[in-house]
């Protein structure tokens, strides 16, 4: 909803840096009762302007990671050719460290029994390697955000990164977060639900 009304007819021949824009992550849910006014439209807007789309829930530590991951698995349904599930922590309010993997891992396990591919991981580079750098959580996609900065300086594997938090897309009024696949566009296909190789 943060970025308002968005004219897809324009987005879908935006260009950044002379390349088209492929993949649009959309905010779906946070915690357990909160949905984004927007997300139907543009989840459906997303697939019909022929992006590659993914549905993101925003963790809250006011509650258990289980019930978040049912209410995201109620309001959301992912299709073939859609990216795997997102989850997006950023803050842990009085969540101790273990209590924050327990509760991330509860959501993981709950949203991957019902798609069977490992949900992406969403967070800064900082907040991962304090709370979700153990082993456990190496087999989980991870989504990077990290502004202002020419490379990447997390050490580890990663997916996404996003770049900037402050894009500017010709149909979105408001300032938009740009990302990047560490791979090719064949790569981000296989990528998907649905495909052989994920």
């Amino acid at each position: 909803h943060y970025q308002g009304a968005i004219n897809w007819e324009k987005i879908r021949n935006t260009e950044i840096n002379n390349e088209p824009l492929r993949f649009i992550f959309i905010k779906a849910t946070e915690g357990t009762n909160l949905m984004d006014e927007y997300f139907n439209d543009n989840f459906y807007q997303a697939k019909a302007n022929g992006f590659i789309r993914g549905a993101y829930h925003f963790f809250s530590p006011k509650s258990p990671g289980k019930e978040q991951a049912q209410y995201f698995l109620r309001q959301v349904h992912l299709e073939d050719g859609d990216l795997p599930p997102v989850l997006d922590i950023e803050t842990v309010g009085n969540l101790t460290p273990q209590q924050v993997k327990y509760e991330v891992l509860n959501w993981l396990n709950v949203v991957e029994a019902r798609y069977g591919v490992k949900p992406i991981i969403y967070t800064n580079y900082r907040f991962k390697i304090q709370y979700l750098n153990d082993e456990i959580f190496k087999p989980y996609p991870y989504w990077i955000a990290h502004y202002y900065v020419d490379k990447v300086e997390y050490q580890g594997e990663w997916k996404f990164w996003q770049h900037t938090d402050q894009g500017v897309i010709d149909g979105i009024r408001n300032k938009v977060d740009l990302n990047i696949f560490n791979g090719s566009l064949y790569q981000l296909v296989k990528f998907t639900l649905g495909s052989k190789n994920n």
